[in-house]
């Protein structure tokens, strides 16, 4: 089989079927995308093994096939990028935690919904490792947590971590993103998710009072890893 690794990124586990890298530099947004492609392509076709990535980019923001312009505030302030992947606009930057996952849905029943609630659960038994409490809601793809605010007799909720994939042949790729540091103040140049009521925001484990490095969530993300195959 085939096993380029990622641009700028080393193998750091196997699990399972599955090579795991992680590049210790900001990758650009187009060279992560050109290698998923083609390593979803190799994985459909039977060359290459299934791969997860963990990796930073530098500030960019992203527009899903849900995008709406109204929601890109600031265009000029940072490289924008029309992106396959499901969803509104959201950022990437240092301090995030990207984890680009590369898998075999065939093997896995065929089911995307499925998928999602896997990734999505993966994210919360990683923050809970951390003492955070990660939640999901209807309608809302993502991870969020509840900071014990109140807005006019509304909770207010943010997001911590965003999912966004896309599955060709039956293989996904693209993935999720968890703020571990990043500059909150990035997301403002954005309507995160289209998401503008003031019940709604972004957070991060560092401001949630969790100081921990990216490492240490790689660390638990690898612990925590779980998608077995049906076959």
């Amino acid at each position: 089989m085939s096993e380029l690794s990622p641009p700028y990124s080393e193998q750091i586990s196997v699990s399972g079927r599955i090579s795991v890298y992680r590049s210790e530099t900001l990758v650009p947004y187009l060279d992560a995308t050109a290698w998923m492609e083609q390593r979803a392509s190799d994985i459909s076709k039977g060359l290459a093994a299934e791969a997860i990535w963990f990796l930073e980019h530098p500030p960019l923001y992203t527009a899903g096939t849900s995008a709406k312009g109204n929601d890109l505030l600031q265009p000029d302030r940072f490289p924008v990028h029309q992106v396959g992947r499901g969803g509104q606009y959201t950022y990437h930057g240092p301090g995030q935690r990207v984890v680009y996952v590369m898998l075999n849905l065939e093997a896995r029943g065929k089911n995307i919904r499925a998928f999602v609630q896997s990734l999505e659960q993966w994210i919360i038994d990683t923050l809970d490792a951390f003492s955070v409490k990660g939640t999901i809601r209807e309608g809302r793809v993502g991870v969020w947590v509840e900071t014990g605010e109140d807005i006019g007799g509304i909770a207010v909720e943010e997001k911590i971590a965003a999912i966004g994939i896309r599955v060709r042949r039956w293989v996904s790729f693209h993935g999720l993103a968890i703020n571990v540091c990043p500059s909150l103040e990035h997301f403002s140049g954005i309507v995160p998710c289209g998401l503008s009521s003031s019940s709604f925001g972004v957070t991060s484990l560092e401001a949630l009072g969790c100081n921990t490095t990216l490492h240490e969530v790689d660390t638990i993300l690898l612990d925590q890893l779980k998608f077995e195959q049906e076959h």
